[in-house]
């Protein structure tokens, strides 16, 4: 194992979030290494299409009839009851400054005319008025992604900003406080360590647990679980939100929510719209009813795909002239999925497109501050991998490429204070040992910083009566990890539909599941996908009731008083035969405590 110089500060993704942190930091004059899993730009971030939400009224491009009370209302209420009021007001708040860094960074959001005309606002679902803002039509995140990544690159060039890509995150490094003081990452076949005064994860969410995913390969929950073996709290895992409109075909493709906010409804086999009957808003509802009622009606009709219809959409007239017709102005309006249902052979002007649900989002993550910080010392996450509070138990659409680009900032901003308060956190007295042999050792003490986020001082760390998952022994865990059959597990038990019999199997199938010792890219995140699915499972079968993303067939309505978040740890109790390993980076005995709702 090499030991790299030391770094200021370890930025771990490269989404918005990431990159926003990355350069925000680096502005402030912070010494910054950033870490790609892979390219650059292999994130979730470019793959976004329905656009960013933001409060733009006294921007230059923004319209008035928005304001900060009506989009903290449309967010809680998608939220549905299990927000952080405070973390969604900072959100909004926040957002015309969020925009405009990244008019400054270079993105070119979509205007309705020329240069210094207004922005183009759409509508999208649980939205009360049009707030998207788009750019390149479908391809919001590409253009994002394009301008902050062309600003890394240019800091780094000028030596502003260290990029280390292709490099993944294996496990967190720790003092004997229990601080994070750096990483471990693998460097093509090399593991090496690298000390920081702090670590960001921004490495998006998980949504390679499931087999119908829009996420990209490289979403494997790498931070949430290196958190995880470090001691963080986490919160709100069990809700998994699944985009209602994936192409029906290999890949998942996602046909954006903007789609149909500009008409576009979705009909069974027999031709029938079925939306209006399970909500007011139809194909505009929140994305778990309208993802639950798509299941059903394919279930319904034997498996076969609902379909999403496009044929009758049109841009509307102009003065003295009529709108484009259907195909071109889909291809004009939605160009990247245009091209991508053609190549799946299906002509969307003219015939409907089959679709269907698909992971797409993961609410929970991190619990951290409206600061990025964690309630382990040393340690921030932004993004999906963090858990602020902003979603609730259901996120509004487009309100994630928001939520990176505003705690992004307000991480980097963090950081600098934080660090330059406490000269202590300069290197000593660090061992070159990974978080999750680090947490084997038995001790007493609350290892939370001194003024944790919100939630964790709300709760301090206690075992809430049957709060504990206790998975087996490892030598009980003897299925071997097979990917494809965990994901198939995952769909089944902890998918769209969940009950408590099929959690439960749920729980005892991946107790069963041995991973895999290897040191490779690929063994690195089963073990990773393997705890996260243990946590997500461990959450869901805890909630009993249905609320937001999470829909219990056993327990169908919301319950007032399981309203409230519920946050989660990994146990520090012995495993039943007191085994612990001595040297293992990864400990068998995924187990979780619970810390009482709020």
């Amino acid at each position: 194992m090499s030991t790299t110089p030391f770094p200021r500060v370890l930025v771990v993704g490269s989404g918005i979030a990431g990159l926003i942190t990355a350069l925000a930091a680096a502005g402030r004059g912070l010494d910054v290494v950033l870490l790609s899993k892979d390219r650059l730009d292999e994130t979730n971030t470019v793959r976004a299409q329905g656009g960013i939400a933001a409060m733009t009224a006294g921007l230059p491009g923004g319209q008035a009839r928005d304001s900060v009370a009506l989009h903290v209302r449309d967010t809680l209420g998608a939220g549905a009851g299990t927000c952080d009021d405070d973390a969604v007001r900072v959100l909004v708040q926040d957002s015309a400054a969020a925009i405009t860094a990244l008019v400054q960074h270079g993105v070119a959001f979509d205007r309705a005319g020329g240069p210094g005309s207004p922005w183009v606002e759409g509508l999208e679902g649980a939205h009360s008025v049009p707030r998207i803002l788009h750019a390149g039509g479908d391809a919001t995140g590409r253009e994002i992604q394009r301008a902050l990544v062309a600003a890394a690159l240019d800091a780094e060039t000028s030596g502003r900003l260290d990029v280390l890509r292709h490099t993944m995150l294996v496990d967190l490094v720790t003092d004997h406080h229990g601080s994070v003081r750096g990483a471990l990452v693998l460097d093509g076949d090399r593991l090496r360590e690298l000390r920081a005064d702090a670590v960001v994860l921004a490495t998006g969410g998980a949504g390679q647990l499931y087999p119908h995913t829009t996420n990209p390969a490289v979403a494997t929950g790498d931070g949430i679980a290196a958190a995880l073996r470090a001691g963080a709290v986490v919160a709100d895992l069990e809700f998994v939100q699944f985009h209602p409109t994936a192409l029906a075909a290999p890949g998942c493709f996602l046909v954006s929510e903007a789609v149909r906010g500009e008409g576009a409804v979705l009909r069974d086999a027999t031709g029938r719209r079925f939306l209006e009957d399970a909500h007011p808003l139809a194909e505009l509802a929140p994305r778990d009813v309208v993802a639950r009622e798509i299941v059903r009606r394919s279930l319904a009709q034997g498996g076969r795909p609902v379909l999403l219809d496009c044929t009758a959409m049109t841009a509307p007239a102009g003065a003295g002239h009529a709108g484009p017709d259907t195909a071109e102005h889909l291809a004009r309006r939605f160009p990247t999925i245009d091209a991508a249902v053609r190549a799946h052979g299906v002509d969307w002007s003219r015939e409907p497109v089959p679709v269907t649900p698909a992971a797409h989002y993961l609410m929970g993550g991190i619990t951290t501050d409206d600061r990025g910080r964690t309630s382990v010392p040393g340690l921030y996450a932004v993004g999906e991998c963090a858990a602020t509070g902003v979603h609730g138990a259901n996120r509004l659409a487009s309100n994630s490429l928001l939520e990176g680009a505003v705690f992004g900032a307000r991480t980097a901003e963090a950081l600098a204070g934080d660090l330059r308060a406490d000269d202590t956190r300069r290197p000593h007295s660090t061992r070159s040992q990974s978080a999750a042999t680090a947490e084997l050792r038995a001790e007493g003490t609350d290892r939370t910083r001194p003024g944790p986020p919100r939630a964790v001082r709300r709760h301090p760390a206690r075992l809430a009566p049957g709060g504990v998952l206790a998975l087996p022994d490892p030598a009980e865990a003897d299925v071997p990890f097979d990917r494809q059959a965990f994901q198939a597990a995952m769909w089944a038990g902890a998918g769209v539909l969940r009950d408590g019999p099929g959690l439960e199997a749920l729980v005892r199938r991946l107790d069963a599941l041995r991973p895999p010792a290897a040191l490779s890219r690929s063994a690195v995140e089963d073990r990773n996908l393997l705890t996260v699915g243990r946590a997500v499972a461990a959450a869901a079968l805890h909630r009993t009731e249905s609320r937001g993303a999470h829909f219990r067939e056993d327990c169908p309505v919301p319950e007032p008083a399981r309203a409230g978040r519920a946050f989660w740890r990994r146990s520090r109790v012995a495993p039943r035969n007191g085994h612990r390993p001595a040297t293992s980076t990864y400990a068998h005995n995924d187990m979780f405590e619970r810390i009482s709702a709020c």
